[in-house]
């Protein structure tokens, strides 16, 4: 979701290449020589960045989550056009990162119970705060849904964009295309979710019957 142009540091290399190769083969499949082979230094040679790959593996699923809460906060204080353009905001953001991430979903699906309890607690912390940006932004815009039941819709869509892994690459058209169909599918469940609660608030019998 990073929107920086200039060239990635070492240490930046470092971790796009280990996580590439921990959703390859796995983290306890990958060797810190290998990754230091991936980015063109000697292994012992990442110690000068990393105390080694659990440190690694935490700076990727914590900094990710870092880097999610706080684009964001970012896109729903700059969104302009009320609740409607911030939901369509953070969906793009969304979107961009399972696109060009998805090593990361492979990572954090399979290995976040390597991390140190301390590490996993940030993680977790960091995620709900991400998950009620966006149960407030929806319920702003469909005032009638349930909390709880926004909260459900949020995890669904995060389930349907992070399925990127998954797709493969024979019948994906291309990132642009793929993308357009993430934000269709996307603003189609969250449409879905106002509809229904407008109907069941159109249903509502009335709160106090008539009396004479």
């Amino acid at each position: 979701m990073s929107t920086r142009t200039d060239a990635p540091t070492r240490r930046e290399q470092i971790l796009k290449e280990a996580a590439r190769l921990f959703a390859e083969r796995g983290f306890h499949g990958v060797g810190v020589d290998e990754i230091g082979a991936a980015v063109g230094i000697s292994g012992p040679g990442l110690y000068r960045h990393f105390a080694g790959k659990d440190a690694m593996l935490a700076e990727l699923l914590v900094g990710i989550s870092e880097r999610l809460l706080d684009g964001g906060r970012m896109r729903a204080a700059e969104a302009a056009g009320g609740p409607a353009a911030v939901l369509g905001s953070l969906i793009d953001g969304h979107i961009d990162f399972a696109l060009d991430d998805r090593p990361l979903i492979t990572v954090h699906d399979r290995e976040l119970d390597r991390l140190r309890d301390s590490d996993r607690k940030a993680v977790r912390r960091l995620q709900r705060q991400y998950v009620e940006l966006w149960v407030t932004v929806v319920r702003q815009l469909h005032p009638h849904t349930p909390e709880q039941e926004a909260r459900a819709a949020v995890h669904a869509v995060f389930g349907l964009l992070n399925s990127t892994p998954h797709l493969g690459t024979g019948g994906l058209p291309g990132r642009t295309a793929t993308g357009e169909l993430l934000r269709r599918l996307a603003h189609g469940a969250f449409e879905a979710l106002g509809r229904a609660a407008g109907g069941a608030q159109d249903r509502a019998p009335d709160s106090a019957p008539a009396t004479g």
